[in-house]
């Protein structure tokens, strides 16, 4: 009966729509109600491989379009494929359909703009410019809440086998579709009905975010879909409850909405269902708080622990000299404790939310972002500059005062600020685990995770201002410190060296030239405000301007410089790829696949101390290890999908594949030789 009932409602549908067509072609003849258009990912896929074809459909406002299920009226689209010999497409992939309640009838549709993604497979052998026209003709049926028009389209696009290669733009419209794609579950559901219950159990982490809940099912008649679900959560897994449809029993196939647009693929067997002894998804999950809790701990102590990693070792010397001041009075030890952790966490968490705002709207980014715009590294180098020629005596800061003696709060929170800056471009232990986690919970937890990293980071000073017997451990200050602050220039000029190199790295020899040139005019102009206060004269309003107008040239003309071609640390390593990384697999080889960026100083200490040393080098080479180089320095959307499904944030990632084995080992995010050698 529920077969009939389909049919006879779309069937009523069309003729509804061919009725309205013919009464007011005005109204619904005008032109079709669904904007489609094919898009290629890339317009020169490499023989051999595969490409990602997007429909990217835009329903006109009031109309929607259909599912793969349509529900329990309409019909999903149909396509007609029209390819090169040997070109084959798989069916395409939905993202996560809404629900669309009319007459008492179930409807999965779209109302807003949509992309199923069809992959298109390229055989191998074709010579390098072969033509690849590409042609589909759809049909499909298109409603509104009153009436439905069946409709057609005709695309097409001309693809040229080639290198595979894409726009920027095209790729982080790619990631934006495929995000909304729902992922495989990785694990079978069970499915029982009996006693005019259907319950399905779906193998759901207890700990794991879920909102909005909803099974939609693939599978045609298992279930009633205009039935109210009962969404459980039980330890871990998740029980939905339902009626079942009139289609009989089976395996059974669908998409669980999990929230935030985001679904999982599901496929259930037969078997027992125990009943759930839960409380429904909508009731707080106390694994998910305990998660949330872990999370932000690891982050914590993985900013603790930043606090010692090579990578924020520049930054010391300003916490130096602070710390060394000692002898505070109770109320001001701990303003600035304060003002220092304030600063601290009010950076970790703007840059926490840049970086999940950008995620949300499809961009493939990650911790330390911003260090892939060479606009950034020439703000920082010249920021480091500054400070460098301040820590050697060269002029004051007057406001705000990073490191003069009577800094006070507001210097506090200025240096607490640029410490957090300057930390970004470093994942410590622990942390890179609790921040890959934070980019899959609700905004407002991933939020106070990246809070409880800069609580972390702050950690030594929030000490030292609260526990009086810490700072009578201090020295007390004296000459000596003036001595010490000039010291402390030395590795703030490392620092400058090293942000220089990694400018050269990104925009070549041309950006770096222009790089120094900027650091030189900003050193001309605080040597003369620095003369100024000399003589007793304020720092000057002309050299400030004068700053502020090298800084903005300097990094407006670093983004029009294009970046040099990457290039492997030896011939023993190959540019990271997924598809150099699933030949290599398939002949069988293990493969030790690392991802670098210039700007992570974690990154180059373990690559000299442990990744290119003579030992790991004849190690690999014993056992025909191959190695592959995923350089994340400018960014890369195709690397940051890879580096975010390995549950981190950012680099670095190391990763072991052995012969056979089905998940790769994931490495300590700190290196030693022997470690590598016994792989």
């Amino acid at each position: 009966m529920r077969a009939l009932h389909y049919l006879f409602v779309t069937i009523l549908a069309v003729f509804a729509a061919s009725a309205a067509r013919a009464d007011a072609p005005g109204a619904l003849g005008a032109g079709p109600h669904l904007a489609i258009r094919l898009v290629a990912e890339s317009a020169t896929p490499a023989a051999g491989s595969t490409v990602t074809l997007a429909l990217d459909t835009r329903p006109e406002p009031g109309w929607h379009g259909y599912w793969q299920n349509p529900g329990d009226a309409g019909f999903p689209a149909k396509l007609d494929w029209s390819l090169p010999k040997g070109v084959t497409a798989d069916p395409p992939l939905y993202p996560v359909p809404e629900r669309l309640l009319v007459a008492g009838l179930m409807n999965y549709v779209f109302e807003k703009p949509y992309a199923p993604l069809v992959k298109l497979h390229v055989p191998a052998g074709l010579a390098a410019g072969t033509a690849l026209p590409v042609k589909l003709h759809m049909s499909y049926l298109v409603c509104t809440q009153t009436v439905c028009v069946p409709e057609a389209a005709d695309l097409a696009t001309d693809l040229t086998v080639g290198d595979g290669a894409a726009t920027a733009e095209t790729r982080a419209r790619f990631d934006a579709w495929r995000r909304a794609i729902p992922k495989p579950l990785g694990a079978a559901a069970t499915v029982q009905s009996a006693n005019g219950a259907l319950r399905i159990a779906v193998p759901y982490p207890g700990g794991a975010p879920l909102a909005d809940a909803y099974f939609y099912p693939a599978s045609t008649g298992l279930v009633d879909y205009a039935a109210p679900q009962t969404i459980t959560r039980d330890g871990d897994r998740i029980v939905i409850t339902t009626k079942p449809g009139a289609g009989g029993s089976g395996t059974l196939s669908g998409v669980l909405a999990i929230g935030g647009g985001q679904g999982l693929v599901v496929d259930g067997k037969p078997g027992i269902v125990a009943a759930p002894s839960a409380a429904p998804a909508e009731a707080p999950a106390p694994g998910a708080l305990l998660a949330v809790l872990l999370a932000f701990g690891g982050a914590m102590l993985g900013g603790l622990i930043l606090n010692i990693m090579p990578c924020v070792f520049p930054i010391l010397s300003l916490k130096a000299l602070s710390l060394a001041r000692g002898h505070l009075d109770e109320r001001a030890a701990r303003h600035e404790a304060l003002a220092y952790t304030a600063g601290v966490v009010m950076v970790c968490v703007a840059l926490g939310a840049v970086i999940l705002a950008l995620r949300a709207g499809g961009s493939a980014i990650g911790w330390a972002f911003q260090l892939q715009d060479p606009r950034a590294i020439v703000v920082l180098l010249l920021l480091v500059v500054a400070l460098s020629l301040n820590l050697a005596g060269l002029f004051e800061i007057p406001t705000p005062r990073f490191v003069n003696a009577a800094g006070g709060a507001g210097g506090a929170f200025a240096t607490g600020a640029l410490a957090a800056f300057i930390a970004t471009p470093c994942t410590g232990p622990f942390m890179g685990a609790a921040l890959g986690a934070a980019l899959v919970l609700p905004w407002y937890a991933a939020l106070a995770v990246f809070a409880g990293l800069g609580i972390g980071l702050a950690l030594p000073f929030l000490a030292l201002g609260f526990v009086p017997a810490l700072r009578k451990l201090l020295p007390k200050p004296g000459g000596w410190m003036e001595t010490f602050r000039r010291i402390l220039s030395i590795p703030m000029w490392l620092t400058a060296i090293a942000l220089a190199w990694v400018l050269g790295r990104q925009v070549g020899v041309n950006g770096l030239t222009a790089g120094m040139v900027a650091a030189l005019a900003v050193a001309l102009l605080l040597w003369w405000g620095g003369l100024r206060q000399r003589k007793g004269k304020p720092f000057g309003v002309a050299a400030l301007v004068g700053i502020v107008a090298v800084v903005t040239v300097s990094s407006a003309s670093a983004a029009r410089l294009h970046a040099p071609a990457p290039v492997v640390a030896s011939a023993d390593e190959q540019a990271f790829s997924t598809a150099r990384l699933a030949r290599l697999r398939a002949a069988n080889r293990p493969v030790f696949a690392y991802f670098t960026a210039d700007w992570c100083l974690t990154c180059k200490v373990n690559e000299k101390a442990a990744i290119e040393t003579d030992a790991t080098r004849a190690a690999f080479a014993k056992k025909n290890v191959a190695v592959l180089v995923g350089d994340w320095t400018n960014g890369d959307a195709a690397l940051g999908r890879f580096i975010e499904a390995h549950n981190r944030a950012g680099v670095p990632l190391y990763l072991y594949y052995a012969p056979g084995a089905a998940e790769p080992q994931v490495l300590p995010q700190v290196l030693t030789s022997g470690m590598l050698a016994a792989l």
